[in-house]
């Protein structure tokens, strides 16, 4: 089971679940929406797993550490240890029933990370559905690359980001480069998007085929783009 709770204006809180019994749940921005949605689920919160440090990734965090103060929380080290029990780097980790692979993702911070379950990629707001995200820390070195790493992942790798940002991302595509397939692609996210229903999570192989950024060939192509979209 995936599912994509909806937080805030645009955030989505994952919540994975192989036996429909024991929950991961990826950057809780709220806790009360969780909350909610493991009552009438009836699932068992098995870990909490945060990306990265802004407070719209990790701001239920506290409260859910004290309804559920058993649970560990998988976080980087930007996090720190007041919100997380197990700062993570790069490699694999384990939970009583998951197999947890961290992959380091900086750019949009720093110490940005991303998690890798039953090809299901976790990645916060390094890479989104046509798009991925600013780059705060300025080290567009450090985005490219971790995109380039993303990109040598199996093409049907299930990409879950945090936003619903596709829409906005397609008329930045559609500006670049407006082929055939995107055109398509246009026409299910416009659908998703008037029936109020998520447009993610996404695949890997969709993303490399229409994703500007993920095109990039080279740094300087990706940071004339990026900071394009910035202005768009």
């Amino acid at each position: 089971m995936l599912v994509a709770i909806p937080a805030l204006s645009d955030n989505y809180i994952w919540c994975y679940s192989r036996d429909n019994l024991h929950a991961l749940l990826i950057d809780p921005a709220t806790a009360e929406v969780v909350e909610n949605f493991l009552a009438k689920s009836s699932l068992k919160l098995e870990a909490i797993l945060v990306t990265h440090n802004h407070a719209d990734h990790t701001g239920g965090v506290a409260q859910l550490r004290k309804k559920y103060p058993h649970v560990p929380v998988y976080a980087p080290t930007e996090v720190g240890s007041k919100l997380a029990t197990h700062l993570v780097e790069s490699g694999i980790h384990h939970t009583p029933y998951y197999t947890i692979r961290v992959l380091m993702t900086g750019g949009h911070t720093a110490g940005h990370i991303s998690y890798l379950v039953d090809n299901h990629l976790f990645c916060g707001d390094t890479l989104f559905s046509l798009g991925c995200g600013r780059v705060f820390t300025g080290d567009y070195a450090q985005m490219f690359a971790s995109l380039q790493k993303i990109k040598q992942l199996p093409d049907d790798t299930i990409v879950c980001a945090a936003h619903e940002y596709t829409l906005s991302n397609l008329r930045f595509a559609q500006s670049v480069e407006n082929s055939v397939a995107l055109t398509e692609y246009a026409k299910k996210i416009e659908q998703l998007r008037a029936e109020q229903r998520p447009t993610l999570p996404t695949t890997l192989g969709l993303e490399k085929a229409l994703n500007p950024f993920l095109r990039c060939e080279n740094l300087e192509t990706f940071i004339v783009l990026r900071q394009a979209k910035d202005k768009f």
